[in-house]
Formats: C-alpha cells, sequence, structure tokens
C-alpha cells in the first residue's frame, strides 16, 4: 500500500478511535478515559504502518512491536487509573467552563487532539515502515536500547507515583519519592526518549530526518501545551510546597535537586 494510502487510513482509524472515546463519555460523563484511547490508538498506527509499509519485514516487526507494546502499557495504566473514578480534573474543568455546549465542544477537542496523534505517527513510524533498507546494525540496537530504557523508565515512574498516592499520609504533599526527587515529570522525559527511540532506525532512509519531528512534537505537548503548564498551574494551587520543589527541581531531564 502506498503512503498516501496509509496515512489516510490512519485517519480513518484515529477519527473513529476518538469518535468512540466521545460516545463513550456522553454515557460514562469521563472524558479523562480519552487519555487511554490516545495511547492504544497511537500503539494501532503503529502496527498499521508496519503492515502497509514495504520496509524489510523483520524492520517493520520492530515498529509494530515497539510502538504496540508501548501503546499496550502506558494505555492500560491511563486506564486503570481513571476507571470507575472522577472526571479527570482537566476534562471536568472544561465540561464546566463549556457549560451547555459541552458535548459537541468535547467532540470537535477529541478530534483536534488527532492532528498531534496523526502527526506523531506519521513522523516516528512512516519513515522506518517505508524505507527500502536496513539501517545499520548498531543503529537498531541504539533504537532497542531507547526503547527499552523509555518503557522501563516510565513504568518506574508511574509505580512510584501511584504508591506515593495511595498512603493517605501523602494526601496533599509533593511526592519527591525515587526519580520524582529529581525531576518534575520523570513520566514525561522518558515518554520524549521513547519517540526518540525511532529515529535511529530511521537514518540512511530518503525521508529520515522526519522523524526528529516526533520526540519533538511530543516535548512541545507536554512542556508547552497541555501537560506541564495545566499541570503545574493545578498542583500550585492545590499542593503549598509546589512552589519550592518547581524552584529545586528539573522540569523534565532528570538531574540532582538544587540545594
Amino acid at each position: 500500500m502506498s503512503l498516501t494510502a496509509a496515512f489516510a487510513l490512519s485517519v480513518l482509524v484515529a477519527v473513529a478511535a476518538k469518535t468512540g472515546a466521545w460516545l463513550w463519555q456522553l454515557r460514562t460523563r469521563n472524558a479523562g478515559m480519552v487519555d487511554a484511547i490516545w495511547a492504544w490508538t497511537l500503539g494501532g498506527l503503529a502496527g498499521l504502518y508496519a503492515l502497509c509499509g514495504d520496509a524489510p519485514a523483520v524492520l517493520r516487526l520492530l515498529v509494530a512491536v515497539m510502538g504496540g507494546a508501548w501503546g499496550l502499557r502506558l494505555g492500560w495504566h491511563l486506564w486503570v487509573r481513571n476507571h470507575g473514578k472522577a472526571e479527570d480534573w482537566r476534562y471536568a474543568q472544561l465540561r464546566k467552563e463549556w457549560g451547555a455546549g459541552a458535548n459537541s465542544k468535547m467532540f470537535w477537542f477529541f478530534q483536534f487532539q488527532n492532528v498531534f496523534t496523526l502527526m506523531l505517527a506519521a513522523s516516528a513510524f512512516a519513515p522506518v515502515a517505508y524505507r527500502d533498507t536496513m539501517p545499520p546494525a548498531w543503529a537498531i540496537g541504539l533504537a532497542v536500547l531507547l526503547w527499552f530504557g523509555s518503557i522501563a523508565g516510565e513504568g518506574i515512574a508511574d509505580r512510584q507515583m501511584e504508591r506515593f498516592r495511595a498512603n493517605p499520609a501523602n494526601k496533599g504533599t509533593v511526592c519527591r519519592d525515587g526519580l520524582w526527587r529529581y525531576s518534575r515529570h520523570p513520566n514525561y522525559f522518558f515518554e520524549c526518549v521513547h519517540w526518540a527511540a525511532y529515529v535511529p532506525l530511521a537514518l540512511g532512509a530518503p525521508w529520515g530526518w522526519v522523524s526528529l519531528a516526533a520526540p519533538a512534537i511530543m516535548a512541545f505537548l507536554l512542556l508547552k501545551l497541555s501537560g506541564v503548564p495545566m499541570l503545574e498551574a493545578e498542583m500550585s494551587r492545590r499542593k503549598p510546597g509546589y512552589d519550592a520543589y518547581v524552584r529545586s527541581t528539573s522540569a523534565l531531564i532528570p538531574w540532582p535537586p538544587k540545594a
């Protein structure tokens, strides 16, 4: 299948997935579940590009496994975190601000998210799935190392935060346990590393440079748009010690805290 046809199919998949998420939130009044569906959709698009591409089969299989396993893990984590609980404060705030028009605006908000979903998938997966030759062995090794480190690191950060939140004594306090001592958002850091893992696999491909956009897009989303700005404004309001945490701790890249 041509790259153009594969991209068109990815658009249909993404729109269908977010429409399903919108229908789900109509019934449950919990729009936060879209975060899990976002991760699962991206994992599925890795498999779609791998299936449609014309790169060597082993390389396409590697892309499908890397993207699919990442999406499954993150999607399951987000689903468990949100399912059966109160709606994530971000979506609850939007619902309140939008009032009577919340349902229709939520639909278009979900579809707007697809712009970034499709950009991430196309820039990370397509240059690899549609290259003619295998990348160098060292590039494959580097990609697998980055991918494994990102999955492990994000999983560790998520579990550390879950344990912290599960302790009633920590209510209203700032988590500085484990990786959270060195970064205010270690899960976001490893999320960016995950998208960088596809760059070595695209080395030498005609459009390989496009893969650099994936980690840049994710970093922009997390640092400037929907991640850090909204979350830290809320944490600063809710947790008295959060401003001191901001002053002493790196925002993204793990680094020893300031004295």
